[in-house]
């Protein structure tokens, strides 16, 4: 069995198979078994998805942490933004990328789904000469502590 450490400061949130949990202190845990779950700057309130990358990354976050219902319509959107991106972007990467995080999702895999989109929302905000937002460089970088904490 794999397990994955992780370490949140205080303040920093958590959902965790759909449950929000805000953490007091500064905390270690250690997740021993398969989990649906989203932490710190990954968790996109609704009032972020304000661009067409975002939009697709809010529905899939859905489909991902949400209740049953929540999970088949975050799946249904997320098809209809992404073919609605791919058929208005120039760049064939973004298409692959995105066909491979809708492939993802609906593989039952959609935390890889929203670490591609993540991706899209860097190349659009790129594209659209929007500063990426400090919260999506800080957590990439803490996304490669996470990995390298051992258990």
């Amino acid at each position: 069995m794999s397990t994955l450490v992780l370490e949140l400061r205080p303040g920093e949130m958590m959902i965790v198979n759909g449950a929000p949990i805000r953490f007091r202190t500064k905390t270690r845990l250690e997740l021993t078994a398969h989990a649906r779950f989203l932490f710190g700057k990954q968790i996109m309130a609704p009032a972020e998805a304000d661009t067409p990358a975002r939009r697709i990354y809010f529905a899939l976050q859905s489909a991902y942490i949400g209740v049953d219902e929540e999970r088949t319509r975050g799946l249904i959107a997320g098809r209809e933004l992404i073919a609605a991106f791919k058929e208005s972007t120039t760049s064939a990467l973004a298409r692959e990328i995105l066909d491979r995080a809708m492939e993802a999702a609906e593989q039952d895999n959609c935390y890889l789904a929203l670490k591609l989109v993540r991706r899209i929302i860097r190349h659009e905000d790129s594209v659209l000469c929007r500063p990426e937002p400090a919260a999506l460089a800080a957590e990439r970088g803490r996304a490669a502590t996470y990995a390298a904490v051992p258990a």
